[in-house]
């Protein structure tokens, strides 16, 4: 069959017809991730249903983390052009988030009685957070 003319791959395309997301380095960030949204949902489920008011925003900052790493694992899962730009402008914001409030934890540690999951730019999470975005915006702009 001519090149042109042959139908692409499971690999090459998602249910939708764009490109898929997850295929190579893709299939370790959607590992990664997966593994980012179970430990911010449990953290903050934990945090918020056990001692909220200790550190209310600590706590629902790290429920918004959890919000956004579930979207961006979605995003990539789901493929096509328009999860990646969602995906795109999803690390974007989570890479903001993480320098914003890694410096504010540093800045005003009073105002954080309890770290959140992008307090000190990721560090209790071995600086995963403020990587993660990186590496996530770097693979989908590879994959435009």
């Amino acid at each position: 069959m001519p090149e042109s003319t042959k139908a692409p791959t499971a690999q090459q395309t998602s249910g939708r017809g764009g490109k898929r997301l997850v295929s190579g380095p893709g299939l370790v960030l959607v590992w990664v991730y997966g593994v980012m949204v179970v430990g911010a949902v449990s953290r903050s489920l934990y945090q918020i249903s056990t001692e909220f008011d200790r550190a209310p925003l600590a706590y629902s900052l790290s429920a918004v983390a959890a919000l956004v790493y579930a979207f961006i694992t979605y995003s990539l899962v789901r493929g096509g052009e328009k999860a990646r730009r969602a995906a795109l402008f999803c690390c974007a914001g989570e890479l903001a988030g993480v320098l914003v409030v890694g410096a504010w934890t540093l800045a005003r540690p009073s105002a954080f009685p309890d770290a959140t999951v992008w307090s000190d730019f990721g560090m209790g999470y071995l600086f995963i957070p403020v990587i993660l975005p990186i590496t996530g915006m770097l693979w989908l702009r590879a994959k435009r």
